[in-house]
């Protein structure tokens, strides 16, 4: 099969996000980086960032003057013990919704975004765990209180009903696509996060699993 040749350069990641899976999608002609739960993301533009969300919750924000964008993932609303050591776009702190937001926040007005130009939308919080109906509306309601206590209000919501999504935020023109997945024909991603919701109970500190392909 004849390799993919980028039709542009890679854009630098900004420092710290080194990590962050980042490769040439063809199907968008454009450079795309994939994040995974507890994982966020900024970017100065030229890329696509994607995600598959169940009951965790991604937030995009884009800032319109910079061009300074990013994303988050988050599978639980808030933890309140946290340690400055954790801190970074690496840190397993980010898989809850309270420092997932700061993280995000900070990292796109440290690389020049001001909140009074942020465009910012919401996704995810889906039911797709029997035994867990309430964490997606948890997340929910947390990320949108979070925004409301930021004097930040959503321009865009996806959130709740019962079914995976696949989220791509393009950060040059803002504009997020949804993909709307069939929870029973996915059964791969309750899995996981099932998995995932497991681990964290069980290892807090050393989650290293991954999730959705």
């Amino acid at each position: 099969m004849k390799p993919v040749t980028p039709q542009q350069p890679q854009p630098d990641p900004f420092r710290g996000f080194e990590h962050i899976n980042r490769f040439w999608d063809k199907g968008f002609s454009q450079w795309s980086a994939k994040i995974l739960p507890g994982e966020f993301y900024v970017s100065p533009g030229g890329e696509v960032i994607s995600t598959v969300l169940g009951s965790c919750i991604s937030v995009c924000i884009k800032d319109k003057q910079t061009g300074v964008g990013g994303m988050n993932h988050f599978m639980l609303p808030s933890q309140e013990e946290h340690s400055s050591v954790d801190w970074g776009s690496n840190s397993s702190a980010a898989r809850y919704g309270n420092w997932a937001m700061e993280y995000l926040i900070n990292e796109i007005m440290k690389n020049g975004g001001l909140k009074r130009n942020f465009e910012v939308k919401v996704f995810g919080g889906g039911q797709i765990l029997a035994n867990m109906t309430d964490i997606g509306q948890r997340n929910i309601l947390f990320a949108l209180d979070f925004l409301r206590r930021e004097g930040l209000n959503p321009d865009a919501c996806d959130v709740g009903d019962v079914y995976p999504r696949k989220v791509y935020f393009n950060v040059d023109t803002g504009k997020v696509r949804v993909r709307k997945l069939s929870a029973m024909k996915n059964q791969t991603i309750v899995r996981r996060e099932k998995a995932y919701m497991d681990s964290i109970e069980e290892h807090k500190d050393d989650v290293d699993i991954e999730l959705f392909d």
